[in-house]
C-alpha cells in the first residue's frame, strides 16, 4: 500500500454512548472487538472515526452521543502518520460547545481539525449508500473530497450557507409581501460560483473511478455490468458557474411558489446500475438484491481509501464494523482477497462471534466487548 499508514497509538473515551471510560493502545496492525450485538463495540468504532470527521458516523447529533446520565463526551487520541499528534475532541451537552485541540493547540476553526485520523470506515449500514436516498450518497461524496480535495470544503460550506440564505428568502416571499424577489435572485452568484467548484469535483472524481468501480464490482463476483455516474440537476455547459446561475435564474419563479431551491448540487445523485442477461441497466437501489447493493457498497469505501492514498499519500486506519453482513461466502472471500491484497493498514475490527474472524485475521490481539466495557480475552 503506498503512502505512510495511518496509525492510532492510544484512544481513550469517557462518556461516549454507552463507553464510560474506554482505554485502547491497538498494535500495529490492529485489533479484533468480539461481543453481542448492543455491547458497544460499534461505539468503539464510531468514536475512533469522530477524530477523522468530528461528527458522528451515523449522522447522530452530539448531543445524543453523549452518555446517558453525563454531562458531556471527551475523546483523546495519540496518532501518526507522517508525525506523531495529540488530539482532543470534547462536547458538552448543557452548552453544546465542541471544543479540539491539535498537540495542546486549539484549531482558530473547527474545520482545521478535521481529517486528523484519516480512516474508512465499513458498516453494515453502508448499504444506505446504494438503496438509500440521495442524501446519503452526496453526504459520501461531500466528506470524501472535503478531506481530499484543495477548495472543496471552503465551497461547500460557502454553498450551504448561501443555499440556507435563498431558501430563507424563498419561505418569506411565500409568507409575506414584503419580500421580493431581488431578495431571492442576490445569493444566486454565489451559488453559481461554489455550486461550480463541487460540481466540477464531484463529476473529476466519478470520472476517475468509473472504470476502476466496475473493475471491482466484476473481481467480487458479479457478472452484470455494474456502472457508475453522475447525475445533475443542471444541464451544465463549458461554464458550470453560467450554466448553474442560468438554472437558478429560469427556476426562480417555480422555487418562490414551493418556497424551496431546486437546482444545484444539493439536489444531484450518484446513479449505479446494473445491466444483467438482457443489458438493460437498471439502477441498483430498486433493482438490486441486498447482497449485489452491500457488495457495490463496500466497493464504494474501497475508492474512498484509495482516494485518501492517491490524493494525500496517507493511506487511511480502516474500521471494519461485522463487514461481510448480508454477503455469501464466496463474495465475503473475495472481499477480504481485495483488501488484503492492497496490504491492509491497521485494522480495527468488530464481529458478533469469534468464529466470524476472517482466518487472514485471525492473528489480530482480541478483546471482549460486553456492556461497554473492554477487556483483553484469550479466547478459547
Amino acid at each position: 500500500m503506498s503512502g505512510v499508514a495511518a496509525r492510532l497509538i492510544r484512544h481513550d473515551v469517557r462518556d461516549f454512548r454507552n463507553l464510560a471510560h474506554v482505554e485502547l493502545a491497538p498494535p500495529a496492525e490492529g485489533l479484533v472487538l468480539v461481543g453481542e450485538n448492543g455491547q458497544g463495540k460499534t461505539n468503539v468504532l464510531e468514536s475512533i472515526y469522530y477524530l477523522q470527521i468530528l461528527r458522528s458516523a451515523r449522522g447522530a447529533r452530539d448531543q445524543d452521543l453523549v452518555r446517558f446520565g453525563t454531562e458531556a463526551f471527551h475523546i483523546g487520541a495519540t496518532v501518526e502518520t507522517d508525525v506523531r499528534h495529540e488530539i482532543g475532541v470534547g462536547f458538552e451537552r448543557a452548552t453544546k460547545r465542541k471544543r479540539t485541540r491539535i498537540d495542546g493547540v486549539v484549531p482558530d476553526r473547527l474545520s482545521d481539525a478535521l481529517g486528523a485520523l484519516p480512516s474508512v470506515m465499513f458498516s453494515p449500514n453502508d448499504v444506505e449508500l446504494v438503496a438509500g436516498s440521495p442524501n446519503a450518497r452526496r453526504r459520501y461524496l461531500d466528506i470524501m473530497l472535503a478531506l481530499t480535495a484543495r477548495g472543496y470544503l471552503t465551497a461547500l460550506q460557502h454553498y450551504r450557507g448561501a443555499l440556507a440564505r435563498r431558501n430563507a428568502a424563498l419561505r418569506e416571499a411565500a409568507r409575506t409581501s414584503r419580500a421580493s424577489e431581488a431578495s431571492v435572485a442576490i445569493w444566486e452568484p454565489p451559488l453559481a460560483e461554489h455550486g461550480a467548484v463541487l460540481w466540477a469535483e464531484r463529476r473529476a472524481w466519478v470520472a476517475s473511478v468509473e472504470t476502476r468501480f466496475e473493475e471491482l464490482c466484476r473481481d467480487i463476483g458479479e457478472p452484470g455490468r455494474v456502472r457508475l455516474r453522475y447525475s445533475s440537476s443542471v444541464n451544465m455547459s463549458d461554464n458550470p458557474a453560467k450554466s448553474l446561475a442560468a438554472a437558478l435564474q429560469e427556476k426562480r419563479p417555480h422555487d418562490l411558489r414551493r418556497g424551496l431551491t431546486h437546482v444545484g448540487p444539493h439536489r444531484d445523485d450518484l446513479i449505479i446500475t446494473l445491466a444483467g442477461f438482457d443489458a438493460t441497466p437498471r439502477e441498483l437501489r430498486n433493482f438490486g438484491s441486498a447482497g449485489q447493493q452491500r457488495s457495490a457498497a463496500i466497493v464504494l469505501r474501497m475508492l474512498e481509501a484509495s482516494t485518501f492514498r492517491e490524493r494525500t499519500g496517507r493511506a487511511p486506519l480502516f474500521l471494519l464494523d461485522d463487514p461481510f453482513a448480508e454477503l455469501d461466502a464466496r463474495r465475503a472471500s473475495r472481499v477480504l482477497s481485495l483488501l488484503t491484497a492492497n496490504r491492509l493498514g491497521q485494522t480495527i475490527l468488530a464481529v458478533p462471534r469469534e468464529s466470524d474472524i476472517p482466518s487472514e485475521l485471525t492473528s489480530m490481539e482480541r478483546f471482549r466487548v460486553a456492556g461497554g466495557e473492554i477487556v483483553r480475552h484469550v479466547f478459547a
